[in-house]
């Protein structure tokens, strides 16, 4: 009988099982691990702990395949084929632009409305412009056609842990269309910009001090996180289900702090 384990979730060393079955498992990532391993010898990955999770699947036929990417930075929900047919139905869906994503966002700053729609299109930076950082993302009206659309969930004081008494505001994120760092990016055209971003943040060159220095007191004053304040909150794939990961306890404590 096939296995369905998809009302338990269970931890595992750095991440967690949403749901699972004989066909897929939805896994719940942490900042700031990674999805592949990028260069010999980098940290342990999700796909390191997949394999060794499902071993015993692997060992009898499974075929693991990723099918969301989410960065380092970003936290929440992966979806993850275990043998070749749902992983191309999983991915027929993607490329139709089916499954349905949000994401929670924890900006600096308060929106002008409670909801509104980005559909701004979206260029590598450094087609137009000298750009230091070789992946930052511009709008741009030669690039790519892209739409999110934003609503606010909570407006919060700013937190006692902000030297420069910066409010935030927790924000769901849809985006219709899948462009490289497209939230981000579009939250930064409408002023406002992610807690923790290093790139598309107070300033770029905290990006590039990060790569040289790590993570620094001086960037802890100008970020507050470590990583960005992204997370994919939901996913649902039509006629295979629906999934979610609970909001990360970072930006809980940005939000309900209290200042004495």
């Amino acid at each position: 009988m096939p296995r369905d384990d998809s009302q338990a979730i269970r931890n595992e060393p750095d991440f967690s099982v949403i749901a699972e079955n004989d066909d897929f498992i939805i896994v719940d990532k942490p900042a700031p691990l990674l999805i592949h391993p990028s260069v010999p010898g980098n940290p342990p990955t999700l796909l390191d702990g997949l394999q060794a999770l499902l071993a015993y699947d692997i060992a009898n036929g499974a075929a693991l395949s990723i099918i969301n990417r989410l960065d380092r930075e970003t936290s929440g929900v992966v979806l993850v084929a275990k043998n070749k047919a749902t992983a191309r139905r999983f991915g027929l869906a993607m490329q139709n632009r089916e499954i349905e994503k949000e994401y929670l966002a924890l900006v600096h700053g308060e929106a002008p409305t409670d909801a509104f729609v980005i559909d701004t299109p979206i260029l590598r930076a450094g087609e137009v412009e000298k750009s230091a950082i070789w992946v930052k993302q511009i709008p741009h009206p030669d690039g790519a056609p892209s739409r999110t659309d934003f609503k606010v969930l909570h407006r919060a004081p700013p937190p006692p842990c902000d030297p420069l008494s910066r409010p935030v505001t927790l924000i769901r994120c849809r985006p219709h269309t899948g462009r490289m760092h497209q939230i981000r990016v579009h939250l930064k055209h409408a002023g406002l910009r992610l807690v923790g971003d290093k790139i598309y943040g107070p300033h770029p060159r905290h990006y590039l001090q990060f790569i040289e220095t790590g993570w620094t007191p001086a960037l802890a004053k100008a970020l507050l996180l470590p990583r960005q304040a992204l997370h994919c909150s939901r996913m649902a794939v039509p006629g295979i289900g629906e999934w979610r990961a609970p909001t990360p306890t970072d930006f809980t404590n940005l939000t309900t702090a209290t200042h004495p």
